[in-house]
């Protein structure tokens, strides 16, 4: 009887095994830093590369250049690196962190204004005329971005004009998302963003054009991080971006090709 028992729950173990849910395999997770800016346009595009890669997951630390360079230098674990500069991309290629950078988009900043303060500020003319103004910190792409408009508006504005606007500066932010945010919610009246970041606050702020002569065109590069745990994936990844279907991912947000 005690051996009809034993059989019996063998049976039923063997049974119960046959029928448990296998496990799932592995999945690969694709770690991609990016400029602030891209956050619309990769998180768009990662699901399309998911589709076509089953098994992988892209997971993305968005911050500003700069944050992400120094981060790298510190040994932060990376598959690729996407700058909103070429600048930072160069520093990071020096330094043995990436390799091979190619330029997969542009990006054209512009002034936006609280709405509040959109029947003021109408031109980047009238930028020293605001109360409180937000820029990007001198290391941050935008804010070196904005130092450039500021000097080249001098030309045209006045030579005193950059000096006028940076009386203004209520706070330098690490971010071009910080900038924007400040606008958003009416802790400042005016900033300089890109353009693809004042689409996504579209109705929240007034976007002012600045005037071609006076602007400047962001170069976008990305590279595969040296010492990448998924190469051959980080590969792909930026193979996807420069083809057609990422392409359109950034064209949608406002990018400009490369």
């Amino acid at each position: 009887m005690l051996q009809l028992a034993v059989a019996f729950l063998g049976l039923s173990s063997a049974s119960c095994a046959s029928h448990e849910t296998p496990l799932p395999p592995s999945e690969e997770r694709l770690v991609v830093f990016a400029a602030a800016s891209l956050r619309e346009a990769f998180t768009g595009a990662s699901r399309d590369f998911e589709r076509a890669h089953p098994g992988v997951k892209v997971t993305f630390n968005f911050a500003g250049t700069q944050e992400l360079r120094i981060q790298l230098a510190h040994g932060a674990a990376a598959d690729v690196f996407a700058s909103a500069d070429e600048r930072h991309m160069s520093e990071v290629v020096a330094a043995g962190g990436a390799r091979e950078p190619v330029v997969f988009a542009r990006n054209e900043p512009v002034m936006v204004v609280a709405r509040e303060s959109a029947t003021t500020l109408r031109t980047l003319a009238d930028l020293p005329s605001a109360s409180r103004v937000v820029v990007g910190g001198s290391e941050v792409p935008i804010g070196r971005y904005t130092l450039q408009i500021l000097d080249r508006a001098s030309a045209t504005l006045g030579s005193d004009f950059r000096t006028q606007v940076e009386a203004k500066v209520v706070s330098r932010e690490m971010n071009v998302r910080q900038v924007l945010a400040k606008v958003t919610l009416g802790e400042a009246q005016a900033g300089i963003v890109y353009r693809t970041d004042a689409i996504t606050a579209e109705g929240r702020v007034t976007v002012v054009t600045i005037p071609q002569e006076m602007n400047v065109v962001a170069a976008y590069p990305i590279a595969i991080v040296t010492g990448a745990a998924h190469p051959d994936l980080a590969r792909a990844w930026v193979t996807f971006v420069l083809a057609d279907q990422g392409q359109g991912w950034l064209r949608r947000a406002g990018f400009l090709a490369p």
